[in-house]
């Protein structure tokens, strides 16, 4: 039997990362499919993100050219875009920012729409800018399914905002709502 999304991939800003946390304490250890994550960070400051967000579990910040696996946990880089490419690979990527932003979430989500279409599930939470707007209405266009987290339960609303005004037809869900749409889908 065919599951509907081949690939998760989630993006956020500002008051993002503890939600980021709870949708991944929710997935099983054995995932069957990737989970790629695109987090705006400081460009200059070193990060430890990476260990803050899965104590215990396997998140990696995949290098340029590395294929991109099932059961994998990925992290964009700081300071580069993440760009998923047809042969289903990373090209990390050093062009300007997108609405400030390097890693820009919709530059991901657009790559991903593009390689993935109606397999794809895009998830944009919480942040003070409208980054990943462009890209979640993206992946709908390409028949995937794009959700925001609910306005009313972020810190920073804009970018979930941004993304309903553009989007026709995105989800607007709350965190147990998030988990159960992965968790029956996957």
């Amino acid at each position: 039997m065919s599951r509907p999304y081949d690939i998760i991939t989630i993006g956020g800003s500002a008051g993002s990362v503890p939600v980021v946390m709870q949708l991944l304490e929710a997935l099983p250890a054995r995932l069957p499919v990737p989970v790629v994550i695109v987090l705006h960070r400081l460009r200059n400051v070193k990060s430890d993100m990476s260990k803050l967000l899965l104590p215990g579990r396997r998140l990696s910040e995949p290098e340029d050219k590395e294929l991109l696996k099932e059961n994998c946990i990925y992290l964009a880089p700081q300071n580069y875009h993440l760009i998923l490419e047809a042969d289903k690979s990373f090209m990390l990527d050093y062009s300007e920012p997108v609405s400030f932003s390097r890693p820009s979430i919709t530059i991901t989500f657009n790559s991903i729409a593009e390689v993935y279409g109606e397999k794809a599930l895009g998830i944009l939470l919480s942040g003070s800018n409208d980054d990943g707007a462009e890209g979640l209405c993206r992946i709908i266009a390409a028949g995937g399914t794009g959700v925001v987290l609910h306005p009313q339960a972020t810190e920073f609303r804009i970018m979930p905002q941004s993304a309903i005004d553009r989007c026709s037809g995105v989800k607007i869900m709350t965190v147990p709502q998030m988990k159960d749409l992965i968790l029956n889908n996957i």
